[in-house]
């Protein structure tokens, strides 16, 4: 015997012939309209209707579906725009470049500034008053530079002169002569205070040479540092996307040429003092 194959519909037609496609969707009450019910009865469908209410739940949300994967979509779309870097202009880089370059160039003045003040306090056999440049006097409590509050004059190639602009600092300032590292008695009038300065010994002109020679060396590795912190700079603006390995290269090769003009410089300042030590 030939097997008939299932059909929904067939079935319902087999409980009620007139019952179609159509008139078995459930109406606004969730029950079913019977046809030839002439008093507007419904067919109340029990269990079959949880089924039927099921399959209209799982249908709904496949309307959502589109903006479910759009919300995906957008979402990595806004973090693959947050991961792109935005470019700089050449005005931002010609900004940031200036300011490493004056950074550079005012820490390198500073550097020769400080070893020329270093090169001063070392004595010499001539009197200069750069010698007391480094002697701090307490002054109502505050440290001060002696050449601050005191007129401080040669008046022969032997003798320094130091004047307290006020009178009652006299003994203070030459308390704080003695505790100096100059290596000179300061002699005391009531007036004004005297400093004679002692012939050098060819030795001792020889390691003072020396004391020269590792300030000089200071000098150079203070300006060296500077040069390593501004390619630090330039790496950190390559990584930033701001510069490009080509610029830090020409950028790199500009610094070193800065650097050799300070070591220059300072070579020259130690070769002057150097000098001044060995004359007699």
């Amino acid at each position: 015997m030939a097997l008939r194959s299932f059909s929904p519909a067939a079935s319902a037609r087999s409980v009620h012939p007139s019952l179609t496609a159509a008139s078995l969707l459930p109406s606004r009450t969730g029950s079913i309209r019977a046809p030839g019910n002439t008093h507007g009865g419904n067919i109340a469908l029990g269990k079959h209707m949880s089924s039927w209410s099921s399959s209209s739940n799982y249908v709904r949300p496949q309307e959502g579906v589109n903006a479910f994967f759009s919300r995906i979509l957008g979402s990595r779309n806004s973090k693959r725009r947050a991961r792109v870097l935005r470019c700089a202009t050449i005005e931002e880089i010609e900004a940031e470049k200036s300011v490493i370059e004056k950074d550079v160039k005012e820490r390198m003045e500073k550097t020769i500034e400080t070893v020329r003040s270093s090169f001063n306090a070392v004595r010499t056999g001539r009197a200069n008053p750069s010698m007391l440049d480094r002697v701090e006097v307490e002054y109502y409590g505050s440290p001060v530079s002696l050449k601050s509050i005191a007129q401080i004059s040669t008046p022969d190639g032997s003798t320094l002169l130091v004047q307290p602009y006020d009178k009652s600092s006299l003994k203070t300032v030459e308390k704080a002569i003695v505790n100096s590292d100059i290596g000179l008695t300061p002699n005391n009038d009531g007036e004004v205070i005297r400093l004679s300065i002692p012939q050098l010994t060819s030795e001792r002109r020889k390691e003072l040479s020396k004391v020269v020679a590792k300030l000089a060396e200071e000098g150079k590795v203070a300006v060296r540092n500077i040069r390593r912190d501004a390619i630090k700079a330039y790496e950190k603006l390559e990584k930033e996307k701001k510069l490009s390995e080509d610029n830090v290269k020409d950028l790199s090769r500009e610094l070193q040429k800065m650097t050799d003009e300070y070591m220059k410089k300072i070579e020259t300042v130690q070769k002057q003092k150097e000098k001044e030590l060995l004359s007699v």
